[in-house]
């Protein structure tokens, strides 16, 4: 199968320019593709799963993956689907940030034998002339047709700044530099990124009169037209010290019975059928496909080691086993006790609940256990001496967990 029909059947593809053109440089040659990586966080989340996972596809193909860190780009933010200017980061932790990211992406992608390269934009944006870069690149861009770009007009309501204006033309002339330096001509990326896409391939096909492709993703969305990958405690991290194999095998595991069969398909290697087979499920049979799909996707990120023992530590919980060490843990010191030692308290910091009126909801409905008791009393309080050596098994509802534990 075509990689183009493979990525199309498990629901990837947004929008393609030229896509019969594509087809035929796909089928002609391995073509260097690349995705933007901003470095705004030492992590890359949920947001990045569905680009990483079409890099695999892409991959596994015979295609080479290059994926572009932005180091230069994320000092001027990009404001697509922002409402307001992104904070800026310093060049310290900017560096830090990217070595990060380079040694997460290594796990998804073979980097070794040239099978996929990394570059970072700072190589060729940081030292720019700027009267030569307005007369080389700024030429070829319309202010106009700038403006009607949805990433700016979203923005110019509450205020867009010169330097975000820049973002699109420093994002075509990383497709231009990456073409130069490694013959790239595909971009792909989020379909939020359409218009910055856009506008790289077009300065390629204007500058260079060479073909060059953009190819945008859906975004996962619940059936509630909600962005997936959200937690009350913020994003689905995949670094497992800021989201753990068991938190984010728990995340999959509890999505919607309307979400399984995209999930599925977009987010675990499976073959089709078995995608359908799992995907027709209903009733209580429709939690094997739920436990395919956490085991899977836990899988990918944190490897099959670690995907058993979240889905060992889930069936133990679930079935009123003693609680796993790989259920999440949250320390609490007595000092913190001390001064608010209300259960409800407790239930927001370690992220069981989003807010305490939540937690004092989640109480009175009875929705609450410690250590297998059923807390109803919105004043309970905690004492830091029964936090055992084993700690405190925090619950809420019947499939979140946390285990209190004393910082001494």
């Amino acid at each position: 199968m075509h990689i183009l029909d493979l990525l199309k059947e498990r629901g990837f593809i947004a929008q393609v320019t030229y896509e019969e053109d594509l087809y035929k440089q796909l089928e002609k040659e391995p073509t260097k593709f690349y995705i933007g990586f901003d470095p705004t966080a030492p992590s890359l989340h949920f947001g990045h799963f569905i680009p990483i996972l079409a890099m695999m596809h892409m991959q596994r193909a015979g295609h080479v993956p290059i994926a572009l860190v932005g180091g230069g780009t994320v000092m001027v933010g990009d404001p697509s689907g922002k409402s307001d200017m992104r904070k800026m980061l310093g060049r310290e932790d900017i560096d830090r940030n990217v070595a990060r990211i380079h040694s997460q992406l290594s796990h998804f992608l073979q980097f070794e034998d040239g099978k996929a390269l990394m570059a970072n934009n700072a190589d060729w944006l940081l030292n720019l002339n700027y009267i030569e870069f307005l007369r080389d690149i700024g030429v070829h861009f319309s202010v106009n047709r700038m403006l009607t770009a949805e990433c700016y007009k979203q923005r110019l309501e509450r205020g867009l700044t010169f330097l975000e204006f820049n973002y699109m033309l420093m994002q075509g002339y990383d497709f231009l530099q990456l073409f130069k330096r490694h013959g790239c001509r595909l971009q792909m990326g989020g379909d939020d990124q359409w218009s910055n896409m856009l506008a790289g391939a077009d300065l390629i096909r204007r500058k260079e009169r060479e073909d060059a492709f953009a190819c945008t993703f859906r975004l996962l969305m619940t059936h509630e037209g909600k962005k997936m990958g959200k937690t009350e405690r913020g994003a689905l991290w995949l670094d497992p010290e800021l989201c753990s194999p068991y938190e984010f095998y728990q995340y999959w595991r509890n999505v919607s019975d309307q979400d399984v069969a995209q999930s599925l398909s977009m987010l675990t290697f499976l073959p089709m059928e078995e995608v359908r087979r799992l995907s027709r499920l209903e009733g209580a049979e429709i939690n094997e496909a739920k436990k395919a799909l956490a085991f899977e996707c836990t899988k990918i990120v944190h490897g099959e080691e670690e995907a058993q023992k979240a889905q060992e530590a889930s069936a133990a919980l679930f079935s009123g086993g003693s609680a796993s060490e790989e259920v999440p843990t949250y320390a609490v010191s007595r000092e913190e006790l001390e001064a608010d030692s209300r259960l409800t308290t407790i239930l927001n910091s370690c992220g069981l609940c989003a807010s305490r009126s939540e937690a004092r909801k989640m109480v009175m409905q009875g929705a609450v256990l410690v250590d297998d008791e059923k807390i109803t009393d919105v004043d309970y309080t905690l004492s830091f001496d029964s936090i055992g050596p084993d700690g405190l098994l925090l619950r809420r509802g019947k499939k979140n967990y946390m285990r209190l534990v004393a910082r001494v």
